[in-house]
């Protein structure tokens, strides 16, 4: 599980003395103990993926303001902290894997303009949720929605 794991990885930091990893890690398990209580249920590990696949977001985000204002401290900081969390997640699917499966979908939803990029956005989510960067998809989507 997890949280497990995580709460695992917390322990072997704070005897190795990684003070990086130790701060980044308790972020993780403090938003995990926010959804616990503020939904009176343990966190699952699809819970615990919708978590982890939305703080590397805010990340990436953050890099990209950070990157703006030249600060490579930060940046680094930020990066350090999305490879923490990577190692959490499922295996991240290989760009042509991605494809593969938004044209998949597209043929199954029968989507044919960007009107139906709702419904193949709804069916790729599910599948691909913590796998894949979803802006990615998203604009993958996008793009073979719009040639068609």
């Amino acid at each position: 599980m997890i949280k497990d794991k995580l709460l695992e990885d917390i322990k072997t930091a704070m005897r190795a003395g990684e003070k990086s990893s130790l701060a980044a890690l308790r972020l993780v398990s403090a938003a995990f103990k926010q959804y616990e209580v503020d939904n009176r249920t343990e966190v699952s590990d699809e819970t615990a993926n919708q978590i982890l696949t939305k703080m590397v977001k805010q990340r990436r985000e953050s890099i990209t303001q950070y990157e703006a204002g030249n600060r490579q401290d930060l940046v680094d900081q930020e990066q350090f902290e999305i490879d923490l969390l990577m190692a959490y997640l499922p295996e991240q699917l290989s760009t042509e894997e991605i494809k593969f499966r938004v044209v998949s979908a597209i043929e199954d939803c029968d989507a044919s303009s960007m009107r139906d990029m709702g419904k193949v956005m709804g069916a790729l989510n599910t599948e691909l949720q913590g796998k894949a960067d979803m802006s990615t998809v998203s604009s993958l989507v996008k793009t073979l929605l719009s040639s068609n």
